[in-house]
């Protein structure tokens, strides 16, 4: 991908919002760790977070390589993200793990959101991005299915915190695509 022929304004959208999406998911393991780093789960949230601190690196690379800037709400995201991560684990592994579906499932959805629109343009133009979208909703989708394998329906209200979690989610991807 160079910057001549590709469409600037989906790439800057794009980059600006995985990059704050992967910033909250940084954020949302620490909190996560603070509370339950030293329980029996402590492992298994950390593998994950490792892999986000990946996510989180690429789309640092992103940003500087295509001159994109960071939403302006990064400090808010990170106080959020943590006090959600934080939030949820004071329920217990369960409740951490129903974070962990509610935000991994909403990325996976959001990126494939994206990828469907990139491949609607000129797929070989952004095959880059495309390679790096796909290989990160493969991973988010993981997270998923582990956050199921460690008792994520178990959490108090799971239904009722999931779909709050997941409208949060909704409401950041659409601000951090546009400020």
């Amino acid at each position: 991908m160079t910057l001549d022929n590709i469409n600037r304004a989906v790439v800057d959208r794009i980059i600006r919002v995985d990059h704050a999406g992967e910033y909250g998911a940084n954020r949302i393991y620490a909190g996560q760790m603070a509370v339950l780093g030293r329980s029996s789960i402590g492992p298994v949230i950390q593998k994950m977070w490792d892999q986000e601190k990946d996510h989180l690196k690429k789309f640092n690379e992103l940003m500087v390589a295509f001159r994109v800037r960071p939403t302006i709400l990064m400090p808010f995201w990170n106080v959020v993200g943590f006090a959600l991560g934080a939030g949820t684990a004071l329920l217990g592994k369960e409740g951490a793990m129903a974070c962990t579906v509610a935000v991994e499932e909403s990325i996976a959805h959001h990126y494939n959101n994206q990828i469907r629109m990139l491949m609607e343009k000129e797929p070989e133009k952004y095959e880059e991005l495309l390679q790096v979208i796909r290989k990160f909703r493969d991973e988010e989708l993981e997270h998923h299915d582990i956050g199921l394998e460690h008792d994520a329906e178990l959490a108090p209200a799971y239904a009722v915190l999931k779909r709050v979690i997941q409208a949060g989610c909704s409401v950041a991807i659409y601000l951090s695509e546009r400020l």
